[in-house]
């Protein structure tokens, strides 16, 4: 079960995106696994990609679709099979997908920007599959239909992810509303599994690619399940101009992008939330670095430690794992004498020792939460940061043991 996170329950639409679910058999029967997202003329779109050299037919041929410029009218998203570790025959089925979708639409293959997760490596397909749910799909294009988008793209999630905002841009009613899968093999470079977040606000065209990756840096970049980054990660922006403001130059979007990364911010936190078998929420916060990536980089040496992943699980204040994991994480002279680590609001170690007022009691009354803050100051400049993971328990082994059966 997720840690503290209820599924939405409502959605707010997008004026000019609409949105349909099948049922395409992509590897289980009588399982809605294909999300059609059609966009209207004029919407922009931008998108960050895997930095996995293994990266995945779907994640190419989108890259180049998006190169092209002519102007995205369709994503479509399938679940069940990734299309990755494929070579060119992933390639071709990546590429006719988008060309089924686009016949059936009325625009061009390189309109469509195609998008799988699921298991690595087996052919399939995909566009003879797709165009045989295609029927079904079209007439069911609605604006209303996010939730069901949220949870026809899980895989090994528990629960679908969504989040809305709405705000006051210039007088007019603007919308953003997003959804994520993921779940395991998380460990961003980038974004997260398959996100989308859209929004019918009017944007300058160079304003849309920073804005997704100031939001994304923010959310999806700082979050960490198991360490292991995906062949398949994608986080787009859609913005489709129709709620009828004057477009927004980068410097003018500020209410926007504050919007925009409220809504990443909680759909990465449902991720972590409903990690693989995961049953603590572990926020990481550093302090007192020279650099960001100084904090950044004592932060993943501590959320991909199985040794404290293991512990959180089983609620056990084993704060020597903490200590060697700061140690061990390559910053240069650090003094470990100026070091304090916090579990919540409780200081454990001070100038590199168990702090005075520690006791093993206080410490396994914090990790009995469900919700389990760290904090650790380095003592050595003014640099903070902030990531969030989850502990590793039994359940995270046999989902993945027995992902594929």
């Amino acid at each position: 079960m997720p840690v503290a996170l209820d599924p939405p329950r409502s959605l707010l639409p997008v004026a000019g995106v609409r949105l349909a679910i099948a049922e395409a058999q992509i590897r289980y029967a009588a399982r809605r696994d294909l999300t059609l997202m059609e966009l209207a003329p004029g919407t922009q779109v931008a998108g960050v990609f895997t930095r996995n050299r293994f990266r995945a037919a779907p994640v190419l041929v989108a890259e180049e679709h998006l190169a092209t410029g002519q102007g995205i009218r369709a994503l479509i998203i399938n679940t069940g099979n990734a299309n990755a570790g494929t070579g060119a025959a992933g390639l071709r089925a990546a590429e006719d997908s988008c060309r089924v979708v686009a016949a059936a639409l009325g625009c061009t293959a390189q309109q469509v920007l195609p998008f799988s997760t699921g298991v690595i490596g087996e052919p399939i397909d995909l566009a003879g599959k797709i165009a045989a749910a295609l029927p079904g799909c079209l007439p069911a294009l609605a604006e209303d239909r996010w939730l069901e988008a949220a949870d026809a793209i899980r895989t090994t999630d528990t629960v679908a992810k969504g989040a809305s905002r709405q705000l006051n841009i210039a007088g007019k009613e603007v919308t953003v509303t997003g959804i994520a899968k993921g779940s395991g093999m998380i460990r961003p470079d980038m974004a997260t599994m398959l996100a989308y977040i859209a929004t019918d606000a009017a944007l300058a065209p160079e304003a849309l690619q920073p804005i997704l990756k100031q939001a994304v840096n923010r959310s999806f970049n700082r979050i960490t399940v198991d360490g292991d980054m995906s062949t398949n990660d994608a986080c787009m922006l859609i913005a489709t101009g129709r709620a009828g403001n004057l477009p927004l130059a980068l410097g003018e979007a500020d209410a926007l992008i504050d919007a925009i990364t409220e809504v990443a911010t909680e759909l990465a936190q449902a991720i972590v939330r409903d990690g693989e078998g995961a049953s603590k929420f572990i926020p990481i916060r550093i302090s007192g670095g020279r650099s960001v990536s100084e904090c950044l980089q004592v932060a993943y040496r501590m959320a991909h430690s199985p040794l404290i992943k293991t512990a959180f699980f089983a609620s056990d204040p084993n704060w020597g794992r903490l200590l060697a994991a700061i140690g061990s994480a390559g910053v240069e002279d650090l003094d470990v004498e100026r070091v304090q680590i916090h579990l919540g609001d409780l200081c454990i170690v001070r100038n590199g020792a168990r702090a005075a007022e520690y006791s093993e009691e206080a410490g396994q009354a914090v990790m009995a939460r469900a919700e389990i803050p760290i904090h650790v100051d380095l003592g050595r400049g003014s640099a903070q940061e902030q990531i969030w993971t989850c502990d590793l328990s039994y359940d995270y082994v046999r989902i993945n043991a027995d992902y594929r059966s």
